[in-house]
């Protein structure tokens, strides 16, 4: 087991996203995950049916006993939901955490449509964590948010990701399966340039949980001294595999196989 990972993020009952999928992804690639758990929901694969955030100060004693025994090589934020929450994580970020990578998944929208950030917390996300990242991983509507930008087009992320990019993150990940095209094309824009990954669309509806799942594979890459750039390569493919073997459950948008397996560590 190699690779401590933090994830700060939201519960998710029906197991397939949040703080679940987290730990699924981080422990089938071979890292150790710890949680500080933000928000409690309750929710299935058709809908977010009930939010009830855990105290902010909670939230960030979660994060300082795991900081200050078992030790972090990486961080990962996923919904973080209100104002209090962001500013607890960002003031244990600046206090204890600033030398240790940190992967910002936006998580602003729930594929049922449910928002998962309150309106007014978005000006703290943006001045609080984003600055902090060392990568961020938007979908498509996220992007729209983040950048200001319409996104219809390939060259539309292209030019989203550059204008994100220039907000002072190192890296961004704009994922694009929220586009209906029929190859699906991740842009990944760093200080190092531009590279875009395309890959056949896999026609399943049971997709739910896939942004937390890349997000937690990559920061469990990067806390296992994984380059940026191969661990994003292996967490997609570990995405692709758990599509394609998600074992069909819920009426909904279903939940992903995270027992997927993919190639060792040093094939990367």
């Amino acid at each position: 087991m190699k690779g401590r990972v933090l994830i700060v993020a939201g519960s998710d009952s029906s197991g397939g996203a949040g703080i679940q999928a987290d730990v699924k992804t981080v422990t089938a690639l071979g890292g150790y995950c710890g949680t500080a758990i933000t928000v409690l929901t309750a929710q299935d694969t058709k809908s977010v049916a009930r939010i009830e955030p855990v105290s902010a100060d909670m939230v960030a004693r979660q994060m300082h006993m795991m900081l200050d025994d078992i030790g972090v090589d990486c961080i990962k934020t996923g919904m973080l939901y209100s104002h209090d929450i962001i500013e607890a994580v960002a003031d244990v970020i600046d206090a204890k955490a600033m030398d240790i990578p940190l992967v910002v998944d936006p998580v602003l929208v729930a594929k049922s449509g449910d928002s998962l950030l309150r309106e007014d917390a978005m000006q703290a996300f943006k001045a609080r964590l984003i600055l902090r990242a060392s990568i961020i991983t938007p979908n498509v509507p996220e992007s729209r948010v983040l950048s200001g930008f319409d996104v219809n087009s390939r060259d539309d992320m292209v030019h989203a990701a550059e204008m994100m990019h220039t907000l002072g993150v190192p890296a961004v990940l704009l994922k694009g399966g929220h586009m209906t095209t029929e190859l699906v094309t991740d842009v990944l824009k760093t200080d190092h340039g531009m590279e875009l990954f395309e890959a056949e669309r896999i026609q399943s509806p049971h997709t739910h949980g896939t942004g937390c799942t890349l997000a937690s594979a990559i920061a469990t890459g990067i806390a296992q001294g994984m380059a940026l750039r191969d661990a994003v390569c292996r967490g997609r493919e570990y995405v692709r595999r758990a599509i394609i073997s998600a074992p069909g459950y819920g009426q909904g948008n279903g939940p992903l196989n995270h027992t997927a397996t993919i190639p060792p560590f040093d094939d990367y």
